[in-house]
């Protein structure tokens, strides 16, 4: 038979870590349909994929195009590096559920993370996935339900434990969520108001994840001093609930805590826990810059949070807990790499551009780095993202070549944003070829298979017969990302192929315009 597409004379690694062999593979309605030797599939369009490594799409299990794939649904940023599958909704604040009552509040609180859209026409989990629906993106596309937002809706910004009632509508909110299509839920245990949530909380929620076997996404309630409480937590809720535990951006931040890497390997290899991970694979993070603050700051409302940053007594007590040496339930000014670690990355108003991609210690010109960030917080309204220095490169590599943790560009996209929105995978496997990590074969399982099984997306991250084309074409000695913090709008090379339900989103390296995206559902 002919096929409609046949990519020919490629090598195949089909995402489980077998050894590569020399395939055609033949695409018919959207799947793979047959695997054959070299120069037995005919198709009605063929493309020669001699010397390109053939292989399933690569899943980011941790980013934030939650408003990007309705404003630019081509998304090439995602599809040049050859991303197939996006999951949204993460670090527990995002676009649903979102009452019309409440969208006021997060749309402030997520504009550093999302952007902005102005045609917001939802409230429900449902209401937002039937949109993604009605603007297919060129990726396929996944959400969590964000704890944030169940928060919001029954407990708003309030900085206290929920009641009895007011954890069950959570649990409710989730089931729902879960329900219209979600496949798990996240949190952000540093940013508000997840961080007000309790573990006893948690837990709840994860009993509601175990009963449909999805996982609960955490952003650690600390990634630098509490390191180990923080881990320790989200073991227990894995273990009380039953539920799985998958932990973003898998991370060890300042330079005093990069030896307690054994703490996040012995999380890793739990027994007892269903733990897996994702990472970027840069030594600089990127996040609000309004995260910096103590969570008592946020509690009651970003207009709150204003009106401490404009009273001295307030702001007076905020720098004491930035400087404050030794543990402490926040990061402080240095475990964020400091005002010369620490980038300004987006300013969405426009009114400091110049001030865009300088560090807060070159910005300040002379002046309190921490009184200056106050200020600048201030007057942009929180709206400010930030680039910070923290990590090591060593423990970057030692995170990386575990199996259980899989990739992630973790890449906000305004102003000037971290390179790794537009580079991730493509270092990934620059780095492996460099640094001789992994074989070839189980580093792209780590990118795909894995990351589909630590998500439970089933049927996505392999290529066998049956299976959704999803399909990645690079070159293994050429691969490489060439997007850097000065100029991170840069894509990929030896990444010349990437296919979605079985049409070319990129060909010769260039997206080509087609938007068979599909939302991929916990149904």
């Amino acid at each position: 038979m002919q096929h409609p597409l046949v990519l020919r004379h490629g090598t195949l690694l089909d995402g489980t870590g077998a050894p590569g062999r020399p395939a055609d593979l033949g695409i018919q309605d959207g799947r793979l349909h047959a695997i054959a030797n070299p120069g037995v599939l005919d198709g009605v369009r063929v493309i020669d994929c001699t010397g390109l490594v053939l292989c399933p799409g690569f899943i980011d299990t941790h980013t934030h195009t939650d408003l990007a794939a309705l404003r630019e649904p081509d998304v090439p940023m995602k599809a040049r590096q050859g991303v197939t599958l996006d999951v949204l909704g993460q670090d527990g604040v995002s676009v649903a559920p979102l009452p019309a009552g409440r969208r006021a509040q997060m749309e402030r609180t997520i504009a550093g993370l999302d952007g902005t859209l102005p045609d917001w026409d939802w409230e429900t989990v449902g209401e937002y996935l039937a949109r993604l629906q009605r603007t297919p993106a060129a990726i396929n596309l996944a959400y969590l339900v964000p704890h944030g937002n169940l928060r919001l809706t029954h407990l708003g910004m309030d900085d206290r434990r929920a009641t009895p009632d007011e954890l069950a509508a959570m649990c409710r909110g989730l089931e729902e969520g879960l329900e219209a299509g979600a496949v798990g839920l996240s949190t952000g245990l540093i940013y508000p108001p997840c961080c007000y949530g309790d573990t006893e909380e948690l837990i709840a929620l994860g009993r509601v994840l175990a009963r449909h076997d999805r996982p609960v996404v955490v952003h650690l309630r600390s990634e630098s001093d509490l390191l180990s409480e923080a881990v320790d937590e989200m073991l227990r809720v894995g273990r009380e609930s039953g539920c799985r535990v998958h932990i973003s951006h898998l991370k060890i931040a300042g330079k005093r805590n990069w030896a307690r890497v054994d703490v996040l390997l012995a999380a890793l290899d739990s027994r007892d826990v269903r733990v897996t991970a994702d990472q970027y694979p840069y030594t600089a993070g990127s996040t609000m810059m309004g995260a910096m603050l103590p969570p008592w700051a946020h509690a009651g409302g970003f207009e709150r949070t204003l009106a401490r940053l404009a009273d001295p007594v307030d702001r007076a007590r905020m720098k004491a807990d930035l400087v404050v040496e030794g543990p402490h339930s926040w990061d402080n000014f240095w475990s964020w790499g400091g005002a010369d670690g620490i980038l300004i990355s987006d300013i969405p108003s426009g009114r400091r551009a110049a001030q865009v991609g300088q560090s807060l210690g070159q910005a300040a010109a002379g002046a309190d780095p921490i009184d200056f960030t106050f200020d600048l917080l201030l007057e942009e309204r929180m709206g400010v993202g930030m680039i910070a220095f923290s990590q090591s490169e060593e423990v970057v590599r030692t995170l990386m070549s575990h199996p259980n943790v899989n990739g992630c560009t973790d890449g906000l996209l305004g102003g000037r944003p971290h390179p790794r929105a537009y580079g991730a995978f493509a270092r990934i496997l620059r780095m492996n070829r460099e640094h001789s990590l992994l074989p070839l074969p189980e580093m792209v399982r780590k990118l795909t298979s894995q990351a589909a099984s630590a998500l439970t997306l089933r049927g996505r991250g392999v290529l066998a017969e049956g299976a959704p084309a999803d399909i990645v074409g690079f070159d293994a000695d050429t691969v490489g990302d060439t997007a850097t913090y000065a100029d991170p709008r840069q894509f990929p090379v030896g990444l010349p192929l990437v296919v979605v339900n079985g049409a070319c989103v990129v060909q010769e390296g260039l997206s080509t315009g087609a938007r068979p995206g599909v939302l991929v559902t916990g149904r």
